[in-house]
């Protein structure tokens, strides 16, 4: 190979060569592109996780950064030093952290210097905010929780109680063990006899013989295969001189098929009633458990801890935050004074470390709260009617209006709006209960599905229950009222109600 000034030639044999303009030969060289993207630094990823937390699993989080850094504290407004404020803040701007004027987020450095002063960048009072003193007296609910033992262990109770062979026992503990929570037997007689050790030379009626002994424990109706026979189980323990017993008993006997069809006309033809006799004996059957084992969940309750309150304050809706639910921490103000500027052993060194990440952590919280307070605020002013009227008020909304009101994305919306709560006169709604999709108007207008499903609550609960609204009526209705429904979204609206199709519905007049 050889070259000249234009080109390179490259010899591949009998005494030929190639010639290759050396232009074709790129030349490496440098290049500067500028470009953005986001990285997911510790300090973000901990203000997202925060943001997405709820209210008890927020103060879980900070009961662990509590124990693992030192220069966190609780601030219980024991310290008699007053905390430092920023001298760049005034109190009109510091008193917006506890009403609806929240002011923009401030930006979070990538990082802080280890020696720097925290009240140059942030204020270093506590992170919750100061509630109105007419409020001062709220009082959460406290959670009270008892110990009552459930179904299984009051049976086997009764069943030490009573007098059982071995062999009887042994079938008792069985058929036990197949009572679900309701009180019913999810099993037949003759499984429970296959379970059994064959050696016994146990006999089917046998199994059944314990059952129906079973099925004389408290509560009345346990151990019944079905609903027909813990309603009959049930009759049997009211006083011979009960009214309409008797019909009671027959009808639960021989026609309780036609009964849950709620075929009330040919019941009555039936066993030769009528209508007002016929109500009487429904009436007392109507009187008695479905579920006797019911009675015995010992589910504890869970108690929803509100995130904002909202209140009407002459005339005008205000939010403000739960300051009982918000934790209040603090800088550890002897530990950060022990840190020393320019000193690099192992133990300043930890000290500065927890230092910053503390700071971190509480910037982080205040963020959450303010982000918070500005969902919280900006739903209220959207959805006025629905406070003022009701859920048939309720306007349609969607993540993206709220997101590009408060000039946030749309992922962090949806993460402050999970597993929050507002509570407001009417009662406490999780935030995305007030966002809804939409149903076109013959006006041109929107009905968000709120107000469609209120609606239809209201349908039914004014309906004559001799004559039910069917799906197709309540399109008609809510179409006379200028709402273009179809019937299968009524029946999808219906059924997120738990409200019975129409000939389920029907009642007696």
């Amino acid at each position: 190979m050889y070259g000249t000034k234009n080109a390179l030639y490259f010899y591949y044999g009998r005494g030929k060569f190639r010639e290759v303009p050396r232009k074709t030969f790129m030349k490496q060289t440098l290049q500067l592109k500028i470009g953005q993207h986001l990285t997911m630094t510790p300090q973000l990823q901990q203000a997202i996780r925060l943001l997405q937390l709820s209210t008890l699993e927020l103060q879980a989080e900070v009961q662990d950064a509590l124990e693992s850094n030192p220069m966190l504290e609780q601030d219980d407004g024991s310290s008699n030093e007053a905390p430092e404020k920023d001298p760049g803040i005034n109190n009109k701007e510091r008193e917006t952290a506890a009403t609806t004027e929240v002011g923009e987020n401030d930006n979070i450095p990538e990082d802080l210097p280890t020696d720097s002063n925290w009240e140059d960048t942030f204020d270093t009072g506590a992170t919750t905010y100061s509630a109105p003193e007419a409020d001062s007296g709220r009082n959460l609910l406290e959670r009270v929780t008892s110990s009552s033992g459930n179904l299984q262990d009051h049976l086997l109770w009764q069943l030490e109680l009573t007098h059982f062979s071995e062999t009887d026992a042994h079938i008792a503990r069985l058929i036990l063990d197949s009572i679900d929570l309701d009180g019913y037997l999810t099993v037949s007689t003759g499984d429970i006899h296959s379970n059994l050790d064959s050696r016994l030379e146990i006999e089917q009626d046998e199994v059944q013989a314990v059952l129906h002994r079973i099925q004389q424990f408290d509560p009345i109706g346990v151990g019944a295969r079905n609903l027909q026979e813990s309603l009959q189980l049930q009759l049997q323990h009211y006083e011979p001189d009960t009214p309409w017993l008797k019909e009671a008993r027959i009808l639960v006997r021989d026609y309780f098929n036609i009964l849950s069809h709620r075929d009330y006309t040919r019941l009555g033809r039936k066993m030769k009633l009528t209508t007002d006799d016929l109500q009487h004996v429904i009436h007392l059957i109507q009187s008695m458990n479905p579920r006797p084992g019911s009675q015995f969940d010992t589910t504890e309750p869970e108690y929803i801890v509100p995130d904002v309150f909202v209140t009407n304050k002459k005339g005008k809706w205000t939010v403000e935050l739960n300051v009982d639910a918000m934790p209040r921490l603090r800088i550890n103000n002897m530990y950060a004074k022990m840190i020393k500027r320019g000193n690099n052993s192992k133990d300043n060194n930890f000290l500065r470390d927890n230092l910053q990440e503390a700071r971190w952590f509480l910037k982080s919280l205040q963020s959450r709260h303010e982000t918070l307070l500005k969902v919280a605020t900006c739903i209220v002013e959207r959805q006025q009617g629905f406070f003022e009227h009701g859920e048939e008020a309720m306007k349609p909304m969607i993540l993206r209006s709220i997101a590009e009101t408060i000039e946030m994305h749309e992922s962090t919306v949806s993460r402050v709006t999970t597993r929050k709560y507002m509570h407001t006169p009417g009662g406490i709604y999780e935030f995305k209960y007030f966002f809804s999709s939409h149903v076109s108007t013959e006006t041109g207008g929107e009905c968000s599905a709120t107000a469609i499903r209120a609606i239809i609550k209201k349908l039914v609960a004014a309906e004559n229950p001799a004559k039910p609204l069917s799906d197709n009526k309540m399109a008609t209705v809510l179409a006379e009222q200028g709402i273009n429904v179809a019937r299968r979204t009524i029946a999808k609206y219906r059924e997120s109600l738990s409200i019975s199709p129409s000939n389920e519905r029907k009642r007696l007049a």
